[in-house]
């Protein structure tokens, strides 16, 4: 498939790449083009931005998480040669697994895919040195992906002196630059960005970043280098499992997702999966409804921030109670970070504060005030309910709360240090666990929870 497509990378963190990837967005938007976007890696957050931009979900591509082949099919799903692909990196360009191996880093995924790159430096409080900066990036580029460069917060007079220099010592394209927006603000917490909604001005932030982009990024170079992207390649075979959609019609078991404002990190790869092993996808919230969905066969529950939200999923009582009964009488759910918090007896916040939750799970949780688990597992069942015997699954870790009781069903492996330690409380019907999985790193848990969500639902009919 030949499709139009740029990566947005950097040296490394809060260089201001979702900043200049949502204004190049925009702009794309803005010309006609039916934009898509993706995120190199496992954040959620990133991709809320850029759909606030583009109205439609942004997905995320890891090459850890599904190795080089699996990630280019991922890659063209539901994709057409009208679509204009923007790729958001992660960390420094180079910076993969463990911060030292290939997979899983923004050069390998624009490796796999052919994807040219453009790299964003913070060039604030640099002066020619920014010159050897790119030098060395350029350098370390074996497969010359990098084609052009935006300095982020700098100045207009100063670009004007640093572009022709950086363009006559290293034959590289300098395609603008961005200047430092103090009036505009995106805060952080913990590792990554606040989410989107929590902005009351994001859309005004997001117009405000386009305009000036417009005025000092050459949008139209952007453009040209996207379009001299190769074809990416991948077997017919491949194409038509890519494409394929299992139809039961009526007969579709009904998954019920949370979301909401405190349960809202889903991998749109991973919903799709369930619906392509015959699942039907609907949402509710345990924020602000009193009920679940009438037509409901399995609950997923993903993370998020349920501690902000604490008191308000507390004080919704009956729907606490309604997913505690239904999860008691049998009903398959899988709950991940967020939701795995939402389902103890209570959650203590930063403030010393406990608030009570569904009391399924027979233990508490609290903030730490640091770091619990960070980063890349791979998970084993000790004994097969949602995985066949011995397989695993990919996923991560990202959590300042931790539980009195995290499980003991799995084994999670660190994979650049070996590190083994137990995790996740699974049974028959039930997958409850800090870690977020990603389901195409194993097609099989997803066929087991549809499995498990039709075989729910059969036992309801009455015969």
């Amino acid at each position: 498939m030949k499709l139009n497509r740029i990566m947005i990378a950097a040296p490394g963190s809060g260089s201001g790449k979702t900043t200049i990837t949502c204004a190049l967005l925009k702009a794309l938007k803005n010309r006609g083009e039916q934009v898509v976007s993706y995120k190199c890696g496992p954040d959620y957050i990133d991709p809320m931005f850029h759909e606030k931009v583009i109205g439609i979900p942004s997905k995320n591509l890891d090459t850890f998480f599904t190795g080089e082949d699996t990630t280019r099919e991922l890659f063209l799903k539901n994709r057409s040669e009208k679509d204009f692909v923007v790729v958001e990196g992660v960390m420094g360009l180079f910076d993969g697994l463990g911060g030292v191996r290939e997979e899983g880093s923004s050069h390998h995924l624009a490796k796999v895919t052919e994807t040219p790159i453009v790299l964003v430096i913070d060039a604030k409080g640099m002066g020619r040195s920014v010159i050897p900066m790119i030098a060395g990036f350029l350098a370390y580029d074996k497969e010359h992906l990098i084609q052009g460069v935006i300095l982020n917060k700098m100045s207009k007079s100063y670009y004007e002196i640093i572009k022709p220099l950086i363009e006559d010592e290293l034959s590289i394209s300098v395609l603008g630059y961005f200047p430092d927006q103090k009036d505009i603000r995106i805060d952080s917490r913990h590792l990554g960005l606040v989410m989107p909604n929590e902005l009351t001005d994001i859309q005004k932030q997001l117009q405000v970043i386009s305009e000036e982009f417009e005025k000092t990024v050459n949008v139209k170079a952007i453009k040209h280098i996207a379009e001299q992207a190769n074809e990416v390649l991948i077997t017919q075979k491949q194409m038509n499992r890519n494409s394929c959609l299992e139809d039961k019609g009526s007969s579709r078991p009904v998954i019920a997702v949370a979301k909401d404002e405190a349960f809202c990190f889903y991998y749109e790869d991973n919903l799709l999966m369930l619906r392509e092993k015959g699942a039907e996808i609907t949402y509710f919230s345990p924020l602000h409804d009193t009920k679940m969905p009438d037509r409901c066969d399995a609950l997923l529950i993903g993370g998020g921030y349920p501690e902000l939200y604490a008191d308000e999923l507390s004080r919704n009582v009956t729907m606490r109670h309604a997913i505690k009964q239904a999860i008691n009488t049998g009903m398959p759910i899988v709950a991940e970070c967020g939701g795995f918090m939402y389902l103890h007896e209570t959650i203590t916040d930063k403030n010393g504060i406990s608030h009570e939750m569904a009391g399924v799970i027979p233990a508490t949780c609290s903030y730490k005030g640091k770091l619990v688990r960070f980063g890349y597992v791979e998970i084993r069942e000790n004994k097969s309910n949602f995985l066949p015997e011995g397989q695993m699954i990919k996923g991560h870790e990202f959590h300042y709360f931790d539980s009195t009781d995290n499980g003991d069903s799995c084994i999670a492996i660190k994979p650049t240090t070996g590190k083994e330690y137990s995790c996740v409380i699974t049974g028959e019907n039930y997958w409850l666990g800090f870690p977020h999985l990603y389901y195409p790193s194993n097609p099989c848990f997803a066929e087991s929870f549809v499995k498990k969500a039709e075989k729910y639902k059969k036992r309801k009919v009455p015969k």
